[in-house]
């Protein structure tokens, strides 16, 4: 008997993240946006020592709002093992120039001033050229690194896609990419090309997915 494509992902269940779950996430998305042009461009000094403990404590301490702010934290686990995460926020908490003091205040302790005003103009930036100010902003996604090309990611984009769904007060969501691979996992899953954009010194598009809701 052979096992199908399609049987081996009905292994793979998409729930929300507790608390527990976080150490592991942060380790994902560290690998997986360690050479990601954005934080490059962002958290970069020279030292990749250096530019790895920030990424790190940026991700670590993103994390830890997105779950006291109680923001979408979705994983894909295969079993008890999580192989994918996304995190959406929206505009119900503070981005960009309005984020909290204590948020500053840790990412400023853990990545820097000029990384922390990077990612807080990247943040008011996306939401300047979002449709709405009822639009969430798909904050990272990611798969373990040794669970690519399973077809993971398309399942990861439709568990985001079946919340963003479930939320009346949501226009919908944007996404910020700078690799044309990215681009096209999300166009096949209903995210249309608003405009080329450029955050920093990187050059993307950004993506917006309209809820059925809203269609």
């Amino acid at each position: 008997m052979t096992i199908t494509d399609e049987q081996q992902l009905e292994r793979y269940r998409a729930v929300y993240l507790t608390a527990e779950d976080l150490r592991v996430a942060a380790s994902i998305l560290y690998n997986a946006y360690h050479d990601d042009s954005f934080f490059i461009d962002a958290l970069y000094g020279g030292d990749m020592s250096i530019y790895e403990q920030k990424l790190r404590g940026a991700i670590r301490e993103e994390l830890n709002e997105l779950w006291q702010q109680e923001q979408a934290l979705i994983g894909l686990f295969d079993e008890e093992r999580m192989v994918g995460v996304a995190c959406i926020v929206t505009q119900q908490v503070p981005l960009g120039e309005s984020r909290y003091w204590h948020w500053r205040l840790k990412m400023l302790i853990s990545t820097g001033w000029q990384s922390t005003q990077a990612l807080m103009n990247k943040e008011t930036y996306l939401l300047e050229h979002l449709p709405s100010p009822c639009c969430g902003i798909l904050q990272f996604i990611a798969i373990s690194p040794s669970e690519q090309n399973k077809g993971l990611g398309s399942q990861l984009v439709e568990a985001v896609l079946s919340w963003c769904d479930e939320q009346p007060e949501l226009d919908g969501i944007g996404v910020f990419v700078s690799e044309q691979s990215h681009a096209h996992l999300f166009s096949q899953h209903g995210f249309a090309v608003t405009e080329a954009i450029t955050i920093g010194k990187v050059e993307g598009e950004l993506l917006f997915y309209r809820g059925h809701e809203n269609e």
